[in-house]
């Protein structure tokens, strides 16, 4: 396992708990269609409600709309993504976050180079050697290589030690001011880079995460 202990209580709080209900809810494949249970949207809508309810997003919030952005509602009609068999978001209410991507949405044959920060939570890791912590703090950047659905991931990197509303704030940020693009943050006095790539060339979030540190 890629840890020994969670902490339960942890993992109760209500952005940790309504992400890991998200985590099930989606077409690992492409090419094949989503089907949508009302629960599912549901489950969805309240992910989002507890992230915007957190001093993270709000701080993000008026950040965006210091600099013109839009507001960041989940009671836009289309702030929750309608999936496609690529699972894009719908573009009318901006910025969106594809959850798609949450369980590996890009899964196909043989090595699968697409998966984001977030698949270990649903993922084995199936190489023991991973770089050593970078800092001496908390968010940190871990690099590592993991197995998820019988697909290998030879290297791959995620944040650990941040919360699900602190990534979601981190990457907005940073697929709003450098799409397609590295975006140098300061985490901790530490820098970081994060990656983000647009879905078809349009301000649709098709992955963000953090690169490996060198």
């Amino acid at each position: 396992r890629l840890f020994s202990y969670v902490s339960p209580a942890l993992l109760a709080r209500p952005t940790f708990s309504r992400l890991l209900a998200l985590l099930d809810n989606f077409e690992p494949r492409t090419g094949r269609d989503e089907t949508e249970t009302a629960e599912e949207r549901r489950e969805q809508e309240e992910f989002l409600d507890a992230v915007l309810d957190t001093p993270v997003l709000q701080l993000l919030e008026r950040f965006i709309l210091s600099k013109g952005g839009a507001a960041l509602s989940p009671r836009c009609p289309h702030a929750v993504p309608t999936l496609s068999p690529r699972c894009s978001p719908c573009p009318q209410c901006l910025p969106t976050v594809a959850p798609a991507r949450c369980p590996c949405a890009a899964a196909g044959t043989g090595t699968h180079p697409g998966c984001p920060a977030v698949c270990p939570l649903r993922g084995t890791p199936c190489d023991p050697a991973m770089s050593p912590p970078q800092w001496t703090g908390f968010p940190d950047v871990l690099s590592l290589q993991f197995r998820w659905d019988g697909h290998s991931k030879p290297r791959g990197s995620l944040l650990v030690g941040s919360s699900p509303e602190f990534d979601l704030a981190l990457f907005t940020l940073c697929f709003l001011a450098r799409p397609d693009r590295q975006c140098r943050v300061s985490l901790g006095g530490e820098a970081a880079t994060i990656q983000t790539y647009t879905w078809d060339k349009q301000r649709l979030v098709a992955s963000a995460y953090p690169l490996t540190p060198q």
